[in-house]
């Protein structure tokens, strides 16, 4: 990355810590907010090439900010300024998609991680931890399993399984 401007959205010294250690460098700079109301105002007044948001930062969190980034692109007001948000658990993945943010994280986050989902949404491409690959569809008149070339064959006495009484 190239002179880069991050504004990082949080109350919490770990994650600026966290944060800083892995994507500071000479060409990346810092706005550290510890009040989710002032992101957007900031971002307005002094630009950002990416915003980092905690989902939990005491009055307005990641998913807020976000949000309203995304209100005010809509009005005009601010052009899309790319937003991950660092998720505190895997049911919260569908309140940051539901943001339209570009990327999220589930803590704990890690310096491989972070750079590999910054890379990413810096580039324009999506970045989403916690959600279940797609599931391959079976066709069902296939006759067994194809792949191993069982027609149906079912072996009741494999080591693997065995038969249970239900009661």
């Amino acid at each position: 990355m190239a002179d880069v401007h991050i504004l990082l959205a949080t109350d919490a010294d770990w994650i600026v810590d966290e944060v800083t250690a892995a994507l500071g460098d000479t060409d990346t700079t810092f706005t550290v907010v510890r009040d989710g109301r002032l992101v957007a105002k900031l971002v307005a007044e002094r630009g950002a090439d990416l915003v980092i948001a905690d989902l939990q930062v005491g009055s307005m969190g990641g998913v807020a900010i976000t949000m309203a980034l995304r209100l005010d692109e809509s009005a005009g007001v601010l052009g899309r300024v790319p937003t991950l948000i660092l998720l505190d658990r895997t049911a919260d993945v569908y309140i940051a998609q539901r943001a339209d943010a570009d990327g999220w994280l589930i803590k704990p986050i890690d310096a491989l991680r972070l750079r590999r989902a910054v890379d990413a949404v810096m580039a324009g491409d999506p970045y989403a931890e916690g959600v279940p690959a797609p599931i391959e569809e079976i066709d069902p008149d296939m006759a067994g399993d194809e792949r191993t070339g069982d027609a149906g064959v079912e072996d009741s006495e494999s080591p693997e399984s065995e038969p249970a009484n239900a009661g």
